[in-house]
């Protein structure tokens, strides 16, 4: 899946999840995006246009502090598993930048309870 806001980063092909999104920083700074957190991402751009770039600095903020961070959709249902890796929803990201957003009249809402 091509992600234009991580094109300037190194693509890393991971042998065991070969077909979800990995980039590095640096030797150290690796993450996962999966799609589902994509797919969320995109949906926010549309709501926070204004703010998006602060929340993609965010995500690579993120990942600088904790060195290794896999960026899912529902961190209890994760499609990658790394012991060494921390989970991070678009949630955690959006709190970060003091952003909140509710989508739960949408039925197909990731956001729904």
């Amino acid at each position: 899946m091509e992600m234009v806001e991580f094109k300037n980063l190194k693509e890393i092909k991971d042998e065991k999840y070969p077909f979800i999104n990995c980039y590095e920083l640096s030797e150290e700074e690796r993450f996962f995006v999966e799609p589902n957190f994509y797919t969320q991402l995109t949906y926010i751009k549309e709501h926070f246009l204004d703010k998006y770039s602060a929340i993609i600095d965010e995500i690579l903020s993120t990942v600088k502090r904790n060195k290794k961070v896999i960026f899912t959709g529902n961190f209890e249902d994760p499609v990658v598993h790394y012991d060494d890796f921390i989970y991070r929803e678009l949630e955690d990201v959006l709190a970060a930048v003091g952003l909140y957003f509710d989508n739960k009249g949408n039925p197909d809402s990731d956001w729904k309870d």
